[in-house]
């Protein structure tokens, strides 16, 4: 690659230690260590958990790094009773299970040819040219297990400044990979503070239009790692200064309404259970339009369960509304659910804060009250099924399914107070009618 060529590449030593980590001295991890090391080689820990580790941010995830072929890794941890599993053996790729967790192994390597969305790699034991494949600096970490950390390119110091910095030139980077577009602002999301790097976000700029060729489902990885930051909206609005928002769709811009969102689920509510949820947030950027969610949900391959959560929140039926009267409100969470009922709520109320500003006193706690409710009051069963109209007599058919839904409409509109007892004899009323012509 270039970068390796063109670039003198720093020595691989040892810049520090990392502090005891709980994650490094778990059972599975040692065991694991163990196997990997059985024949002399000396893995290591890389990227995301050493970064997290002196972010101080929770480790999730262990990858590890060897220079062993895959092969020679499959073998040395069924030697050592450990599962191992093929993810990716042309990339060089295993991954073990011991006990719950799991480890992705991979090979030290280098790229030999990139197309922008797949690369050709040849594996090797040089650890910096491994690293020098990585897209930022802070990703290009590792930590042997006895916690020395090696940082070839500024990665520490760039960590505790919030810079965001490809390893090497941005482009040759992105060109690589596109995805880096993304992973960029997802990182300075997470991690990134102002101001941005020029050379990478000039990068991402000039390159924006091609976000179009990345598979749905690798820009939706990426993008609802970027919604689940606590603040998207610094890294979203260089993506709009960017082009790459519009790239992605031109539906997605509402800025506003996302902001006044983010501020209410983090300091407008002040409940500790309300999580930033990437779904309602990629909502809150859309229009009140269907088609243009569905589109959305198209592009990025979302799940069917995700793809009918964003259309109904981007374009709901009908939206809470903090003057209404209570039993509509409690009708509504009958039939929405208490969850979409919060989220229609928070995006309601995000959407009248970011067009009108600070309503009239008391406002806030109106619309306060309708979480509260939602929090609160729990939803009752319909008390008559089926088979209470067999029992009078009904004929199984279609007019069962007409009469109850007729009964429940009736029973939720009264505020659901008639009980079973009353139903029943609604229900034996409407029994004794002839059946419609």
């Amino acid at each position: 690659m270039d970068f390796l060529n063109d670039v003198k590449l720093p020595q691989d030593e040892p810049v520090g230690a990392l502090s005891p980590q709980d994650w490094m001295d778990a059972p599975e991890t040692v065991r694991v260590l163990a196997a990997l090391s059985a024949d002399g080689a000396r893995p290591r820990f890389v990227g995301g958990c050493v970064r997290d580790a002196l972010a101080h941010r929770p480790v999730n995830d262990i990858d590890l790094a060897t220079p062993d072929p895959p092969e020679r890794v499959l073998d040395l941890l069924g030697h050592a009773g450990l599962r191992a599993i093929p993810t990716g053996l042309a990339h060089g790729t295993v991954t073990a299970q011991a006990g719950d967790r799991q480890f992705e192994i991979t090979t030290l390597r280098r790229d030999v040819e990139t197309d922008g969305r797949h690369a050709k790699v040849r594996f090797t034991d040089d650890w910096i040219a491994d690293a020098a494949r990585r897209d930022f600096t802070i990703n290009a970490l590792s930590c042997r297990p006895d916690g020395m950390i090696y940082d070839p390119f500024g990665g520490i110091a760039d960590l505790a400044t919030g810079c965001i910095r490809f390893v090497g030139e941005a482009r040759l980077r992105i060109d690589e990979d596109l995805l880096r577009i993304l992973r960029f602002f997802r990182f300075y999301a997470h991690f990134g503070r102002p101001p941005a790097d020029e050379a990478a976000l000039e990068a991402c700029r000039s390159r924006a239009a091609r976000v179009g060729e990345l598979s749905g489902e690798r820009v939706a990885a990426e993008l609802l790692k970027l919604l689940s930051a606590t603040d998207p909206l610094p890294a979203l609005l260089l993506m709009q200064g960017a082009g790459v928002l519009a790239a992605l769709s031109p539906a997605l811009g509402d800025l506003a309404r996302l902001r006044t969102l983010v501020f209410l689920e983090s300091r407008g509510v002040m409940r500790p259970s309300l999580q930033p949820d990437p779904v309602r947030r990629l909502s809150a950027l859309l229009p009140a339009d269907k088609d243009a969610a569905a589109a959305v949900a198209v592009r990025l391959r979302l799940s069917n369960a995700d793809s009918d959560r964003l259309c109904r929140l981007a374009a709901p039926d009908a939206w809470p509304d903090r003057r209404q009267p209570a039993a509509d409100q409690r009708r509504m969470i009958y039939r929405l659910g208490a969850d979409a009922f919060r989220d229609l709520t928070l995006l309601a109320w995000a959407a009248a804060r970011a067009s009108e500003g600070y309503g009239p006193s008391g406002d806030s706690d109106r619309w306060m009250a309708l979480l509260d409710l939602a929090d609160s009051w729990t939803a009752p069963n319909f008390p008559l099924t089926g088979t209470d109209a067999l029992a009078l007599g009904i004929k199984p058919g279609p007019r069962i399914g007409q009469i109850l839904r007729q009964l429940e409409t009736d029973w939720q509109d009264r505020d659901f107070i008639p009980d079973r007892a009353a139903l029943l004899e609604k229900l034996a009323t409407l029994s004794r009618l002839p059946p419609p012509a």
